[in-house]
């Protein structure tokens, strides 16, 4: 009898053990693919900020702090982009100054979007983010030989990014306290982001 019970807990002890190994490698796994299919997104919905604002810029000499402001510009406003006439293998065209590079106007909507008005509307929100806007801040800094420069940032928070996928999981929420823990520790930003306000980063992406 004594033999049978032993068996039995060695049984129960087996099975927790490969349980919690089973947690201890599938877990990070899935957090894992989950991450990669959210930054994906959140990193999508970044460039297009960065185009609109880059072109808002090349229109107003300056980057916006409001999504406002910027959606709108998008939807109704134009940009100038830099056409070539003639082209630079034709070697007689070139010997006779016949190549020209013209500004023409044309619409940032047509332009950067496709026309796609729900592509823009959705910019100020964070992917997953269940209704939750990118923080966004736009002004001007002194790089170190004292030349301003325009900046803008837009920022991403994991905490916002992961919400819904940890919230009802304990062992992924710890994962993504462990790996915003780290972020920190390294002095790094626990989320996406793109641009600065604080140094000329030529509007990167900490992704990049």
């Amino acid at each position: 009898q004594m033999k049978k019970v032993l068996q039995i807990a060695l049984l129960i002890a087996i099975v927790g053990l490969g349980y919690l190994l089973y947690k201890s490698i599938a877990k990070p796994i899935q957090y894992e693919d989950e991450q990669a299919k959210r930054n994906g997104k959140v990193i999508e919905r970044l460039k297009d900020i960065r185009a609109a604002q880059v072109a808002y810029k090349s229109e107003f000499g300056k980057y916006t702090g409001s999504f406002d402001t910027l959606v709108n510009f998008v939807k109704t406003g134009h940009f100038n982009v830099e056409q070539r006439i003639g082209s630079a293998d034709d070697s007689v065209a070139v010997a006779k100054g016949l190549l020209k590079r013209i500004k023409v106007q044309v619409r940032v909507l047509d332009s950067l979007f496709k026309g796609n008005t729900a592509r823009v509307d959705s910019l100020p929100y964070i992917p997953y983010g269940g209704g939750a806007k990118f923080e966004m801040g736009a002004g001007e800094i002194m790089t170190a030989s004292k030349v301003p420069v325009k900046v803008f940032q837009a920022l991403a928070p994991d905490s916002i990014i992961f919400r819904s996928f940890v919230i009802d999981d304990e062992d992924f929420k710890q994962i993504l306290i462990n790996k915003t823990y780290g972020k920190k520790k390294a002095d790094k930003y626990p989320g996406l982001k793109v641009g600065s306000l604080t140094e000329a980063t030529n509007n990167a992406g900490n992704w990049e």
